[in-house]
C-alpha cells in the first residue's frame, strides 16, 4: 500500500521521533537562545587587594543592554558575588562566582562561574570569567564575562591599604 519508499519514509519519521524523545527529556527541551550584554561594571573586593594573594569577597555590581534575539534589546541588572580564593593586585585567581543577572523583560539567570583567568596590562586588569547558566534564560549553556577593569584608586595602594574596588566595561555572552 505505501511501497518501498513510504515504508523508508515512515521508519526515517519514527526513528526521529524516537531519538528526539531520548534526547530532549521532559523539562530540559528548550530553545537554546544566544544572549549577548554589554555595559558598566563596579566590584568591590574586601578585604582590598594587596601585593600579598588571600582569600577575597567579591561583589560586583554590573549594568547591561542585551540583544536576547536579533533585533531585541533589553536592559538588564546583574550581581555577582563570590570568593577568590587567592587575589591580589596581580590576579584573581580561581574566583568561584555566582551571577543573578535580572532582565526588564521579567526574565532571569543564574550563571555560576566556576574558572577565571586574569591578565595586567599597563594598570589594566582583564578579568575572564567561565561557567554555565544553571537557572532560566540560557539554562543549560555555556556563559562567559569579560571585564578590563581600572582600578578606582592609585596602584600605588596595593603597597599600603590595598585597592578597594575596579570599574570598567562588562560584555557577558551565553550561549557561546
Amino acid at each position: 500500500m505505501f511501497g518501498r519508499r513510504g515504508v523508508a519514509v515512515a521508519l526515517s519519521s519514527l526513528a526521529l521521533v524516537g531519538s528526539s524523545l531520548v534526547w530532549a527529556p521532559a523539562g530540559q527541551a528548550h530553545e537554546s537562545e544566544h544572549v549577548l550584554c554589554a555595559g558598566s561594571s563596579t566590584s568591590m573586593y574586601d578585604p582590598p587587594l594587596t601585593l600579598q594573594p588571600r582569600p577575597t569577597r567579591v561583589r560586583t555590581h554590573a549594568g547591561y543592554e542585551c540583544t536576547a534575539k536579533p533585533g531585541r534589546t533589553v536592559q538588564a541588572t546583574g550581581y555577582l558575588e563570590g570568593v577568590s580564593p587567592s587575589a591580589s593586585c596581580i590576579t584573581v585567581d580561581s574566583p568561584h562566582l555566582k551571577e543573578f543577572v535580572h532582565y526588564a523583560d521579567g526574565e532571569r539567570s543564574l550563571i555560576a562561574y566556576d574558572s577565571g583567568t586574569t591578565v595586567r596590562v599597563a594598570g589594566v586588569l582583564v578579568v575572564r570569567l567561565s561557567g554555565r547558566v544553571i537557572k532560566g534564560r540560557g539554562e543549560g549553556q555555556a556563559a562567559q564575562r569579560i571585564v578590563p577593569a581600572l582600578p578606582g584608586q592609585l596602584p600605588t595602594e596595593c603597597l599600603s591599604s590595598g585597592l578597594r574596588g575596579s570599574g570598567g566595561e562588562a560584555v557577558l555572552e551565553i550561549g557561546l
